[in-house]
């Protein structure tokens, strides 16, 4: 509803906490309501979604200015930096004084008593039930290993994580697109040069024919060094009728189907650590050392690539942008500097909430909490329950963050999402990863992105068309087909462009070797073929040749002309 006199020519006052005043016994109660500010001279109070509700509750009434409130308001905070914890513990009075008019105009939010009145800290997740998470044995070697964890150097800096909030933001906008890929889950054995280079090399190819056909610059962010846990649909695994707990990736225990192996060991999250720093090191030292430089593009050539059919349609988009980029430093007399190298970022599932928590650092002449041990931290389908620890831990963080969404996922509850992990709404904080499967994406996303549409919150849309298209074939053997990977994709683009938006980018499980894990696709991998470099401990990822054929279908979807909205 809105008020039925415009505040016209209003002033912010401030944000202020209140103690208890006089004026409340005469205030008119509009219970568990969110505020919003339309503009700076009009006020809207809307309903909250229904899973938001516990957080405040809210009384509006009118004074005349003359009145006194009795204790004087005090702790002036600008509502730039106030945060949702400040909002949680005290009362507060958000008050604008208008010209034309002789009132004024109180919102009182009041704390609920459901919900918690402490400030955000890196622990508060620990309140809340938190999914997903391993038990360990010995809680003593965990707590040693964690002292020792928050003591190491980050991984990442907080000029690169705003870096990538910025290059997001831009994204978001329609300038930039997002190439998000890499495996379903690192292991430690594959922490060596020739798997990290390739990886490399199929993301730097993709993004190449992505800016070709795209026309806007790529953002490249690996799920690489960090991607080393992994949610699991049960808790058990169960062989020959002998049942041992889940293997939940190499940052917590071992894959090897002996009672030993699956026991959660906190010395694996130093061992994360320490291939996470090696991979990160690594990769930084090929893009310094000229790797990424777009003069180059031969540099990230794989050795089977020659025999693929998608090699001539990948050569002539290279040597269009090599002639391009000739033109260019001809008309100019100098070599552009800028396309010797290219910005990569690293993400992960932010799953495991105590390392996390162990990388989660204040660094100087920056306000708030930034998680150093990666970029771009995600929140999984299974653990972004609103009232879950894995929400609270990223709400307080100030690194961009992405959530998965899947097909039982509502309205309201995306909406709340926005709400609660952007409550600002800044361009680039929030990223929604929708993964429906190509026989849902139809009918689930208009409705999602209509109500976010509706109250334009900023957030970037990107398709991941693997995760809701995983099968069993008859064997039993979990693949995906490379037609519904596809297909889902080509409907996400349509409809969010038919819905008034964009598709921002996309997040692939990929890699760079010659393996046979998903079918189909112009490689024409078959299921008797999938026995034959079926590698992947977990989920099953798209192979160099599928990769790159992915990369020139979306390509050919991004050159054609965007849609009109209704």
């Amino acid at each position: 509803m809105r008020f039925k006199r415009p505040m016209k020519s209003g002033r912010f006052l401030g944000l202020a906490g209140l103690g208890a005043s006089g004026g409340e016994s005469n205030a008119m109660i509009l219970p568990r309501l969110l505020i919003s500010t339309a503009s700076p001279c009009s006020t809207q109070v809307r309903t909250a979604p229904k899973s938001c509700r516990s957080y405040l509750n809210v009384a509006v009434f009118k004074y005349n200015k003359n009145v006194t409130l009795g204790r004087r308001m005090s702790r002036l905070v600008t509502m730039g930096t106030a945060s949702r914890g400040a909002l949680r513990r005290f009362r507060f009075c958000l008050a604008w004084e208008t010209r034309s008019w002789n009132t004024r105009v109180l919102l009182i939010m009041q704390n609920d008593p459901s919900v918690e009145s402490r400030e955000w800290r890196p622990d508060s997740w620990q309140r809340k039930p938190a999914a997903q998470q391993p038990v360990y044995p010995d809680a003593a070697a965990l707590q040693a290993v964690l002292k020792q964890l928050a003591r190491l150097p980050p991984l990442v800096t907080s000029w690169e994580v705003e870096s990538l909030k910025n290059q997001l933001a831009e994204a978001a906008r329609g300038e930039r697109f997002l190439l998000q890929g890499g495996d379903c889950s690192e292991s430690f054995e594959d922490c060596e040069a020739g798997v990290i280079a390739a990886q490399l090399k199929i993301l730097l190819q993709m993004s190449l024919v992505l800016m070709h056909g795209g026309r806007k610059r790529v953002i490249r962010v690996g799920r690489f060094a960090g991607q080393y846990a992994k949610p699991r649909s049960v808790d058990t695994e169960t062989r020959n009728g002998v049942v041992l707990p889940a293997y939940r990736g190499d940052l917590i225990n071992r894959p090897g189907f002996e009672a030993a192996e699956r026991i959660p060991d906190p010395a694996r999250l130093l061992r994360g650590y320490e291939r996470a720093a090696l991979t990160v090191n690594f990769i930084r030292a090929l893009i310094d050392g000229g790797f990424a430089d777009l003069h180059h593009p031969e540099y990230w050539e794989l050795s089977f690539v020659g025999k693929s059919p998608l090699a001539a349609e990948y050569t002539r988009r290279v040597e269009a942008i090599g002639e391009s980029l000739r033109f260019m430093e001809t008309l100019t007399g100098s070599r552009i500097a800028e396309m010797n190298r290219v910005d990569f970022f690293t993400s992960h599932e932010g799953l495991h909430l105590l390392y996390e928590q162990a990388q989660t650092r204040q660094v100087p002449r920056r306000a708030g909490w930034y998680n150093l041990g990666t970029h771009f931290p995600w929140i999984g389908n299974r653990t972004r329950a609103l009232d879950g620890a894995h929400v609270e831990y990223f709400r307080g963080i100030q690194n961009p963050l992405a959530v998965k969404i899947g097909g039982a996922i509502t309205p309201d509850e995306v909406l709340a999402l926005c709400e609660v992990l952007n409550p600002g709404n800044e361009p680039g904080r929030l990223t929604l990863i929708h993964r429906l499967g190509a026989d849902q994406v139809a009918q689930a996303l208009p409705p999602l992105v209509e109500a976010v549409q509706r109250r334009k919150y900023s957030v970037l849309w990107c398709c991941d068309p693997m995760h809701g298209n995983t099968e069993l074939t008859p064997g039993g053997v979990k693949t995906r087909r490379f037609e519904k990977v596809l297909a889902e994709l080509e409907t996400s683009f349509r409809i969010l462009g038919e819905c008034g938006a964009h598709l921002g980018g996309v997040h692939f499980e990929l890699t760079g070797e010659n393996v046979t894990e998903c079918l189909g696709g112009a490689s024409g991998v078959t299921e008797a073929d999938l026995a034959r470099a079926y590698r992947t401990p977990v989920d099953p990822r798209l192979n160099y040749e599928q990769s790159l054929e992915m990369a020139l279908r979306l390509a050919g979807l991004m050159s054609q002309p965007r849609p009109a909205a209704d």
